[in-house]
């Protein structure tokens, strides 16, 4: 089973609870995919962007693990995310057995 991360970038004009749901999507994507979510990491605080991104300075940074037999899972989540606007950036890697 293959070991994934993904990198989500919630633009800081998002409330708590709008950004829990941005999360949640993301989430259910991995599972209809036919992803295994393992662990979900969230800043507590925005971070300063190193350069504006659709005019935004700060936003949320959250790491959601999961695990994959499926090969095509990383390629259709990218898909998904891509057509999100709450989304300002996402990166999904795959992760080094050791």
């Amino acid at each position: 089973m293959n070991k994934y991360e993904l990198a989500v970038v919630v633009s800081a004009k998002f409330g708590d609870e709008e950004r829990a749901a941005v999360l949640d999507k993301c989430k259910e994507y991995v599972a209809r995919f036919g992803g295994n979510v393992t662990g979900v990491t969230t800043d507590e605080a925005p971070r300063k962007l190193a350069y504006e991104i659709q005019k935004q300075k700060e936003a949320y940074y959250s790491f959601i693990l999961f695990e994959s037999d499926n090969s095509d899972t990383p390629v259709e989540l990218e898909n998904r995310l891509r057509l999100r606007e709450d989304i300002l950036r996402f990166l999904c890697v795959r992760l080094d057995e050791a």
